[in-house]
């Protein structure tokens, strides 16, 4: 995957902190903004957009220069080809959901002057889930179905680049979850980059392919997100949710027991069978909480999924009284939290084999 095409550089001085990024975003798939709020996620949006003015900046999208202050450049927002989504859908009240999209494809194609559309309303249709909608009114439509629709009106102007800001704030759990597998679909189908702003860390695990963490303006970590989530440098401080993520498929099915073997370049982990075919890729998500570090193999445990792994580093967590304990097991990462005595009494030190007991994991898609 090619990251030399799409770049982001950008230096604006705010009140209380100065945005300064460099971002190198893969030609597909979902980089996700990640940070605590005011530490400059949608500022980037909104200067990529053209909505913001950085003092100084450039950006170039399939190597096309959007901006480029040194040579002068800039693209008015009216022309550069993004798709915007926001928090609030805002979508036009007098028009049905199909109006909605068909009027978003026509302002778009009259500001390009392209005659024929990169991205069709009805592939958006279809990507969204939107043809039983399209005749509804839109204020007939539920929280996660006018997020849907916006998403797809933003994919009708037919962008080069997604961007998101945080769409799934303003929903409730439940349409939160409902949501989630169209942007999984969206990253697995879609052929141009997104980048998504967001604080929630199970939006990261289960739909970021790099990860950029931000805090007073400045990238503290990047790249791809399995290793970011992993790295124990970086000041993310996710607390109870700090997690790994593994990249793994399923490789067998014991149907006596109800379970499946997903396996991974590191080994493999057993989970209740979800109805998923031999062969599916599938993200994990495991919890540091859930894992437990032994210095000789367990035997007579209930907990079935025990792997070999290697102390990598240990760094102190978000209170004095524990610990997390980074591990590589082959070329994966995962993360432990135990106490701070634990690391004592097991003479925890970094090179040391150890076994990595999982007591949870789960699906992360």
């Amino acid at each position: 995957m090619s990251l030399g095409t799409n770049h982001i550089r950008l230096h604006l001085p705010r009140p209380g902190f100065t945005l300064d990024v460099d971002l190198r975003l893969p030609e597909r798939g979902i980089t996700v903004l990640f940070g605590a709020s005011g530490s400059g996620k949608t500022t980037v949006l909104r200067c990529v957009a053209g909505l913001e003015q950085a003092a100084q900046a450039r950006i170039c999208l399939r190597g096309q220069l959007w901006q480029d202050d040194a040579q002068g450049i800039t693209l008015p927002a009216w022309r550069r080809p993004v798709g915007y989504v926001f928090q609030e859908a805002s979508l036009l009240a007098h028009l049905d959901v199909r109006g909605n999209l068909a009027y978003a494809h026509k302002r778009a194609a009259k500001a390009s002057g392209r005659s024929q559309a990169l991205l069709a309303v009805d592939t958006a249709i279809d990507l969204l889930g939107l043809a039983p909608l399209l005749t509804r009114a839109t204020g007939d439509l539920s929280g996660g179905e006018r997020q849907r629709v916006a998403i797809a009106r933003a994919l009708a102007t037919q962008p080069e680049l997604l961007l998101l800001d945080e769409p799934l704030a303003a929903l409730d759990p439940a349409r939160r979850q409902e949501v989630l597998p169209w942007l999984e679909r969206l990253r697995d189908e879609l052929h141009i980059p997104m980048l998504y702003v967001t604080h929630s860390v199970d939006e990261v695990v289960r739909l970021a392919d790099t990860l950029v963490v931000l805090a007073q303006g400045r990238v503290q970590a990047s790249g791809p997100a399995a290793q970011v989530l992993a790295q124990v440098d970086v000041p993310l401080r996710l607390g109870d949710e700090a997690s790994t993520l593994l990249h793994a498929h399923v490789a067998e099915l014991d149907t006596r027991w109800h379970l499946a073997r997903l396996a991974f370049a590191g080994g493999s982990l057993w989970l209740a069978d979800a109805g998923m075919a031999v062969g599916a890729p599938v993200r994990l998500r495991v919890l540091a909480r859930d894992v437990s570090l032994a210095t000789q193999e367990p035997v007579h445990t209930s907990i079935q999924n025990v792997l070999l792994c290697t102390v990598l580093a240990i760094a102190e967590d978000s209170h004095p009284a524990q610990a997390l304990v980074q591990l590589g097991c082959g070329p994966d990462r995962l993360l432990a939290r135990v106490t701070r005595r634990s690391v004592h009494t097991l003479g925890l030190a970094v090179g040391q084999p150890v076994w990595a007991q999982v007591k949870a994991l789960a699906l992360a898609n």
